[in-house]
């Protein structure tokens, strides 16, 4: 167990979130805050989203299908604004989603900004772009550089099926009898690229693309662009020491997404190396790490573009992800980061977002790991107990395994470490360079537990595409092995029992006995997960009504529920969860697939739909129905009718008088006339013609 340690306790040390500040100009609302000490060092570094509504957003509007210079020239027309009114120059960085970008400028830090740019009444959000690592571990002493020979003596030991010593495999094999995945389901691997020329991923990737910003992390002599490949993150010691690398850490590159990716997808049966999870399935590669870990901006927006949300100024992907793998973190809440609405909307279009608990030995998960709506993975030991650099809490989802040594003794074989493909280069790749990890040059973390789950996620959706992401996660538990509570131990030096699990105190906490409370609902079985996707019927409430409106129906259908192969659907059962104070009840027959509610006034309802299948299997799923107040008509004003004609004298009928009648009258009146005038009249006309 003590090697397992000081193999993580190094990168553990390096975990700490760095921060690039950004500075913003101040808005006119933030000037009765105190002004932050200036700091002519301090960069600030922000994702700023605007209202929907904001007249600054309006006034610079962004065009439908706008090139990426057209978006940036937006952008930075907009940042003018805020400098114009506020005296501090701004500069405009890539876009993060539909009304959100980075803004970065000089002299304090991204929290100060941050506080200040929240009170603008254009600004409907604003948080700190932090910079994420690859939840990794660099070298330790038993670590050496380059391509081991040897071992592992397990091999694939976390594929196979359980047993007494190998108690958390995640029983992989067993579920390969029923499917090793379809081409058709994409799990995007965001993570520092893929080395896409290694033996065993050609032609299992699919288009990706690039989503660092700055070319110096990207190392790659760009910015964004439709090239994922890893040209490798190395860090000199001369880079370590000063400048936009100090402290970074000294090390080789990690090819660290090329390792990831094999584990999800790594061909199979193809006579070479390893095998991935789900070989049948595809992989996506999405550069969001480079030297130094990479900036929460990038990862929002690769996140969002995987799983097909428009991006504004990007090219949407030829297949969308199904699952999306984040084998990066570092401390923090969720809330107030980049992460809560990146998950919601990828979630929104279909996607799993799995993500690796952390390895800071015992500590508390931090973002993206702890946020709601995704999978959290902890790490297990072989044993099934907690590995001693794997994070937990209750944020966790699942636990998965993660590799460990045993072996405590400088220079011994890791005894089970996971197997993974990376390249030979310790800086740019070598071609020609496939290698494979080992006893020696081994992995171990809880990047490695993450792809894992990812891969049985698409393993899931292969059998039943239709299922949501919430339906693969439920699925992933209630389907998960139970902890053991009995038979580890902590190796021949150290006699100590193992205990269980405590909740994360701020102190590190090694191997313990998992508990559902602290490490997730159990084990992940692949075997049980896609058994259970396959042999379960899917429910799925659609909204048919195009915009929900008080004091009108709100049709809802479950045309898109399914049941398994061979079997029917037989029975719908509609339930209100909560009225929300809007709607009391339903309109139509339960035992059916469409029904109809009328909210009363604006707000939000749930619904909650259980079909049956014709063998007596059930699903349930439930919904939240957003409801928009109903127009506020405003009558026309009344046209005054027209004001009548003067009735004629001689009181013949009524309506306007006709033109003839007027024209008699004229030719009257002017007969009357007395004699002298009609003379005079007449004499000045002169003589008539003939």
């Amino acid at each position: 167990m003590a090697i397992e340690v000081r193999v993580l306790r190094k990168w553990v040390a390096t975990l700490v979130l760095g921060v690039w500040p950004v500075s913003l100009a101040w808005t006119a609302a933030a000037a009765t805050l105190p002004a932050p000490t200036p700091d002519a060092q301090a960069q600030a570094r922000v994702i700023v989203t605007w209202r929907a509504d904001a007249p600054l957003a309006r006034a610079h509007p962004l065009r439908s299908g706008a090139s990426s210079e057209e978006v940036r020239r937006t952008h930075q027309s907009r940042a003018d604004r805020l400098a114009a009114r506020s005296g501090v120059a701004l500069q405009a960085g890539r876009v993060v989603a539909q009304r959100a970008h980075v803004l970065t400028a000089s002299g304090l830090s991204s929290e100060a900004l941050a506080r200040r740019l929240a009170a603008d009444p254009d600004v409907e959000e604003v948080v700190v772009d932090r910079r994420r690592r690859a939840l990794w571990v660099p070298n330790d002493p038993l670590f050496l550089t380059g391509q081991g020979t040897r071992g592992p003596e397990a091999g694939q030991w976390h594929l196979r099926a359980p047993t007494d010593t190998l108690r958390s495999a995640a029983n992989v094999q067993t579920a390969w009898d029923r499917t090793t995945g379809s081409a058709e389901v994409v799990v995007a691997v965001l993570d520092t690229g893929v080395w896409s020329s290694h033996e065993d991923l050609r032609g299992q990737l699919v288009s990706g693309y690039d989503f660092i910003t700055r070319s110096e992390y990207a190392n790659d002599g760009d910015g964004r662009d439709a090239d994922p490949e890893d040209p490798g993150d190395w860090v000199t010691s001369q880079e370590n020491a000063a400048g936009t690398f100090k402290d970074c850490g000294v090390s080789g590159s990690s090819w660290h997404g090329t390792r990831v990716a094999s584990i999800v997808g790594a061909a199979a049966n193809n006579g070479l190396g390893m095998a991935g999870v789900a070989p049948g399935a595809r992989v996506m590669a999405v550069r969001v790490l480079g030297k130094c870990g990479g900036f929460d901006s990038d990862i929002a927006a690769g996140m969002r573009w995987a799983a097909g949300v428009e991006l504004p100024g990007y090219p949407a992907p030829a297949r969308p992800a199904r699952v999306i793998n984040l084998s990066l973190g570092g401390d923090g809440s969720c809330s107030g980061s980049a992460y809560p609405r990146a998950i919601e909307e990828v979630t929104a279009k279909g996607a799993v977002v799995v993500v690796a608990a952390g390895n800071s030995a015992g500590r508390a998960p931090g973002a993206p790991a702890n946020c709601p709506g995704v999978v959290s993975v902890g790490g297990l030991r072989h044993a099934g107990t907690k590995v001693g650099f794997s994070d937990l809490g209750p944020e966790l989802s699942i636990a998965a395994p993660a590799g460990n040594c045993v072996n405590i003794t400088a220079g011994s074989a890791c005894l089970y470490p996971i197997q993974t493909a990376g390249n030979s280069g310790s800086r740019g790749p070598e071609a020609g360079g496939s290698r494979y990890s080992d006893s020696y040059a081994y992995s171990v973390g809880t990047s490695f537990a993450a792809p894992i789950v990812s891969g049985v996620a698409a393993l899931m959706l292969s059998v039943r595409p239709q299922m949501t992401p919430a339906q693969v996660k439920a699925l992933l538990q209630s389907t998960a092995r139970p902890f053991p509570t009995s038979g580890a131990d902590n190796g021949p030096d150290d006699s100590t029992p193992v205990q269980a699990c405590r909740a994360p105190d701020g102190t590190d906490q090694l191997q313990c006995y998992c508990t559902t409370a602290l490490c997730g609902a159990g084990m992940v079985d692949a075997s049980a997960a896609v058994a259970a996707a396959a042999a379960t019927p899917v429910a799925r409430i659609q909204v048919s009504t195009t915009t929900p409106t008080a004091s009108s129906p709100v049709q809802l259908t479950a045309d898109a529920s399914s049941a398994p192969s061979g079997r029917t659907l037989s029975s719908y059962a509609w339930e209100l969860v909560d009225g929300g104070g809007i709607v009391n009840g339903f309109s139509t027959a339960t035992n059916a697939t469409t029904t109809s509610l009328l909210p009363s006034a604006a707000g939000t309802f749930t619904v909650r739909l259980t079909v049956t299948d014709s063998l007596g299997a059930q699903a349930t799923t439930q919904l939240s129905v957003s409801v928009v107040a109903a127009a506020v008509v405003t009558p026309p004003t009344p046209t005054p009718p027209p004001t009548p004609a003067p009735e004629p004298s001689s009181g013949s009928g009524g309506g306007a008088l006709s033109g003839l009648w007027l024209c008699g009258l004229a030719l009257a009146a002017w007969a009357l006339r007395p004699r002298r005038a009609r003379t005079a009249h007449a004499r000045s006309r002169g003589p008539s013609a003939h």
